[in-house]
This record gives C-alpha cells, structure tokens and sequence, in this order.
C-alpha cells in the first residue's frame, strides 16, 4: 500500500472522512500536531496533514468572501475592513474581494473577476450618461404611460420620482409587453431607447475587450 492509501486510512483512524465533519480547529490541531509533534513522524502522517491542510485551505478561501460580504452588508467601509486583511488601501481590500468571488457567470476567478465588474461598471456609466442626456425624453414617456387609463405601473411611478433617469429603464421595458396590443406605438418608442441603452452596453464592452487585448487599461 502506498503512503497515500496509508495516509488515508490514517485519517479514517483518526476520525476525519466516512461522512463525518470536522472543525477548523480539528483540523488546525491535527496539522499541528503533525508539523510541531516533537516527534519525527511518518510518510503517511505528513501527507494526512498536507490533505488536511488543504481542505482547512479551500474552507478559508470559501469564508473570506463570505465574511466581507457579510460585513459590507453591515455597512462596514472597505477602509475598515483593509487593515483586517493585512492591506493598505481600500482599492486592495475590494480588489482581493473580487479576486475571491466567483463570477456571476460561474466561469472563472481572479483577475477575470475584475476584469469583468469593471466592464460592467463602465457600461453602467455609459448607460447612466446617456440617460441623463435624454432624461427629458425618458421622463415625458413614462409620464405618458403612467396616465394612460387602467395602467397603475407602480415601479415605473417610482422611478419617475427618482432623481437619476436611468432608474426609468429598468420599469419602461417592464411595460413594454403590456402595450404591444393597445399602444404600439408607445411599444415601440420604449423598444428604440431600450435598443439603445443595449447597444451602449454592447459597444463599451467591446472598447474595454479590445483596450484589453492591446494592453491598456
């Protein structure tokens, strides 16, 4: 039997596998008293310990995500939570969050991570720029819909109320499917100002893809 089987069966005796669960704090323990014993110990202990130590790897790699999520959403700044992580700035301390958390595509980590928010946050200030140019437009339209009789589009109400136009987007399109048989015409106007926020959406990606490529930032 090689060390590995033997290191396996090893941890068996131990406790760890068989569907059991076990602790950081087993683990650390169990780890520790592999590497700082006193005694020499065997091929099949040391690389127990290095499984272990590789599992407790893979928990501490979930949990750090999770925990800056958790505290954001308390509303800790990214310039506390910094010197948790042994960081200098906040830009770090975002930066290796993102690096931790997975994509919302579930593709990749890391730098495609942040490659990726990137893109998405400048599109969003594509998007929002050219509804505030065209706020007015935006705003007579919803204003359109929403006194149009047996309409009650309450989150298009509230987003006419909200001071950045880009919150009429999200509504206007919403509704777009409701007037294709009474109002095509409304239908179609919301369906050139949705195709066009896309296409803001589709060209920025496509600059900040090729700016990639050729190295820029």
């Amino acid at each position: 039997m090689d060390s590995y089987h033997e290191a396996r069966r090893y941890l068996d005796d131990q406790g760890w596998g068989s569907g059991s669960e076990s602790s950081a704090a087993d683990a650390m323990s169990l780890v520790q008293r592999v590497a700082e014993g006193g005694e020499r110990p065997t091929s099949a202990e040391l690389l127990a310990a290095l499984v272990v130590l590789r599992q407790l790897r893979d928990d501490l790699a979930r949990w750090e995500p999770e925990l800056i999520t958790a505290a954001r959403e308390l509303g800790t700044s990214w310039a506390a939570i910094a010197p948790a992580l042994g960081l200098a700035s906040r830009q770090a301390a975002e930066r290796r969050y993102l690096r931790l958390s997975p994509l919302p595509s579930g593709t990749s980590v890391g730098e495609e991570r942040v490659r990726e928010v990137r893109d998405q946050r400048a599109a969003d200030r594509a998007v929002s720029e050219w509804a505030r140019k065209n706020s007015a437009i935006l705003r007579q339209l919803a204003g359109q819909i929403i006194g149009l009789p047996g309409m009650r589009p309450r989150k298009l109400a509230a987003a006419l109320s909200d001071d950045d136009p880009t919150a009429l987007l999200a509504p206007l399109a919403a509704v777009r499917e409701r007037l294709r048989g009474s109002h095509p015409e409304l239908a179609d106007r919301i369906g050139v100002l949705t195709d066009q926020a896309d296409q803001l959406r589709t060209a920025s990606n496509a600059s900040r893809s090729r700016d990639s490529s050729t190295g820029r930032s």
